[in-house]
């Protein structure tokens, strides 16, 4: 059994622990809230985006057009949108998990890591890194994901990549979050769309070339953005949800080590009140 000295260290350094996980969900908490509010608002544009796309692009018959495309090359780029900090839970690991059991090889794969704990265990799987855009995820804007989506699309037009994907986390609750591994480009129209069998087709001025040229960037661009969006509030969703079971664990242990405490303080003083009275009695 552990000694008291021992027991009352241990409790201490529980008690220590406890009050750095209390204070970083205090942190995610706070963060979260302004992290929940810009996606929330954010969502119903990209959203629309998605629709509007897919239904004009769904009305417009044929095109050939390199976006709608898939290229000749067999690698595939995947936007891996991750954090760049630790102590969330299953955060990070299950967008490595998504990209990893999926079907894709790893010698298929062109990894855009955005997030550090992502680039980081991708690098020890041995995927391929091209770019690593982690210093996005400290405060993520348009202009950024404007930025990435013009590194991807180059590689996509240039014939480097014939697919690009997105994995990123979906922020559904506080307590939700879910992670999503979808396809960008070629852009893939849905048969089962009602649009799809609209007799009205989509006229495009000057030429479609041009409008698409200019219409697909900034469709790509807008889902980058509210998936980078959607990333940070899951990310403090996720983290706050740690730390409230790290300290709730804590406590438990804290409470543990109390009893462990006081049974062994009272078995220290009855054993030295049973030689008091041993002393005592062989005295007489």
């Amino acid at each position: 059994m552990a000694s008291m000295r021992d027991i009352k260290r241990r409790k201490s350094s529980i008690q220590s622990t406890q009050q750095i996980t209390k204070a970083m969900k205090l942190v995610s908490t706070v963060k979260l809230q302004k992290a929940r509010g810009r996606a929330e608002q954010t969502d119903p544009y990209f959203n629309y985006m998605y629709k509007t796309v897919s239904s004009m692009l769904a009305r417009s018959g044929n095109i050939n057009h390199p976006y709608l495309t898939a290229g000749d090359s067999e690698k595939k780029a995947v936007v891996a949108i991750t954090s760049n900090r630790g102590l969330a839970g299953g955060y990070n690991s299950n967008i490595v998990k998504l990209i990893t059991d999926s079907d894709f090889k790893k010698e298929e794969l062109n990894i855009y890591a955005v997030g550090g704990k992502g680039a980081e265990a991708f690098a020890r799987r041995g995927y391929n890194i091209v770019a690593d855009a982690s210093e996005i995820m400290e405060n993520p804007t348009y202009p950024d994901a404007m930025a990435l989506c013009d590194k991807v699309l180059e590689a996509f037009t240039k014939g480097e990549v014939g697919e690009i994907y997105l994995a990123y986390t979906h922020f559904k609750n506080t307590v939700s979050q879910e992670a999503k591994l979808i396809k960008l480009l070629p852009i893939e129209i849905d048969p089962n769309d009602d649009a799809a069998d609209s007799n009205i087709l989509m006229n495009y001025e000057p030429n479609e070339e041009e409008a698409l040229n200019q219409i697909i960037p900034k469709y790509v661009t807008s889902l980058f953005y509210g998936a980078l969006v959607e990333a940070v509030a899951s990310e403090n969703g996720a983290r706050m949800q740690a730390m409230d079971s790290a300290t709730s664990n804590a406590e438990e242990m804290i409470s543990d080590l109390s009893l462990k405490y006081n049974r062994a303080r009272q078995g220290s003083i009855t054993q030295e009140l049973t030689e008091i009275i041993a002393g005592a009695n062989a005295i007489s």
